[in-house]
């Protein structure tokens, strides 16, 4: 006898809003299970290969705390690099930098790095919207809260 593996329909997949308050959490166990929700891990129907992950909100995202063996340094001595396409255009900024000018890249780079890096992983990425202070203007999908 053969046993068939389940592969949920478009219809099937059910969609949630989870809100998260990121104010004083740990940056990479706060990626870490924001990347899980985002691939659907959570859910008991959860297939590899299936977009079956719901929304996440994160709120508060300059509120981040960093911690590990360099606590103290880490601020400074973490760097983030971007090219700008062009010869001699890497820019480099520290963590401390980054976390006051645009906090919701220092979350949304985290999550990325946990995340497959193909087609799938970058439109699950798409599902992650991330603001610095507690307003967002997804107040009308009655968010659950991821603790």
């Amino acid at each position: 006898m053969q046993q068939k593996t389940y592969y949920p329909k478009a219809a099937e997949i059910q969609r949630d809003w989870i809100l998260v308050d990121a104010n004083g959490q740990n940056l990479g166990r706060l990626a870490a299970r924001i990347a899980h929700v985002l691939l659907g891990k959570n859910k008991p129907t959860f297939t590899p290969g299936v977009e079956m992950g719901d929304y996440v909100v994160v709120i508060n995202a300059g509120g981040v705390t960093v911690t590990g063996t360099r606590t103290s340094s880490k601020l400074t001595t973490k760097m983030y690099n971007h090219h700008s396409g062009y010869p001699g255009g890497l820019k480099t900024i520290s963590l401390r930098d980054l976390l006051a000018a645009y906090p919701d890249r220092v979350l949304r780079t985290a999550v990325w790095g946990m995340l497959p890096h193909n087609r799938m992983g970058r439109s699950v990425l798409k599902r992650l919207k991330i603001y610095a202070g507690s307003e967002h203007p997804h107040g009308m999908q009655k968010p659950q809260v991821l603790k």
